[in-house]
């Protein structure tokens, strides 16, 4: 692979040929979401979640990119697959917080790998260009969200190689954070969990369960937030 290929296996798990070709399907979740705006709106609305995610929620930047049609883009690398469902409730809640006056009609939000747009560079049409940019000339693309000439692989992997992946505790805590976690099956919620001695017992025992549910990778999000407020209370409480 070239290092502009390595970049967006690195950070989105797209293949070789992913910035040709059509949309890869993920065989076991996302990692790449795109929140995307288009006119009227643009990089001066979409700036504020770019700066919003950083600080109230921790996060790496996330890559800026512009459609090479009509539109925006922040491009948000995942360093663990997730469900598409976590990643549109995700998408939700940065728009519910920090875009609440922008039209439907003009937000998209991208959390199916069926629907993600092929990975920037790509000629579009005849002169324009789908290309990642610097935060700070992304304000000229505000009118013409397109390159007029192929962008220099170098220079994209070069605006990549400087993001990371958001973490998995921190997207989990940021799903908390936004209101939007998600909702727990009944059969899977830990007050109906079938006989678990645990939460019978005081101390340690049930302690240890908790904190074990919250680190369990293979567990729901939704269920390991649980456990951790459950973990939260019980600290709480002692």
């Amino acid at each position: 692979m070239n290092p502009l290929q390595i970049e967006l296996d690195r950070l989105y798990g797209l293949g070789a040929s992913a910035a040709h070709d059509a949309a890869p399907a993920a065989a076991k979740g996302v990692r790449a979401l795109v929140l995307e705006l288009r006119p009227p709106a643009g990089w001066d609305q979409l700036s504020s979640v770019w700066t919003g995610v950083q600080s109230d929620l921790g996060f790496p930047p996330p890559a800026i990119a512009v459609s090479g049609v009509d539109a925006t883009q922040l491009w948000f690398s995942l360093a663990s697959p997730i469900s598409p469902s976590a990643g549109e409730l995700f998408l939700q809640g940065l728009r519910a917080r920090y875009l609440p006056h922008v039209g439907l009609t003009h937000v998209r939000l991208i959390a199916d790998a069926a629907q993600l747009p092929p990975a920037p560079p790509l000629e579009i049409s005849p002169d324009r260009w789908s290309a990642f940019v610097a935060p700070d000339l992304a304000s000229v693309f505000a009118d013409t969200p397109w390159l007029d000439l192929p962008p220099n692989d170098e220079g994209q992997a070069a605006l990549l190689r400087a993001l990371e992946p958001i973490r998995q505790a921190a997207f989990e805590a940021a799903l908390s954070q936004l209101g939007v976690v998600e909702e727990v099956p009944a059969d899977l919620k830990l007050s109906g969990l079938p006989e678990v001695p645990v939460f019978e017992q005081a101390g340690v025992e049930a302690e240890r369960f908790l904190r074990g549910v919250m680190n369990d990778e293979s567990v729901p999000m939704a269920l390991r937030i649980e456990a951790a407020k459950g973990l939260l209370g019980h600290a709480k409480g002692s």
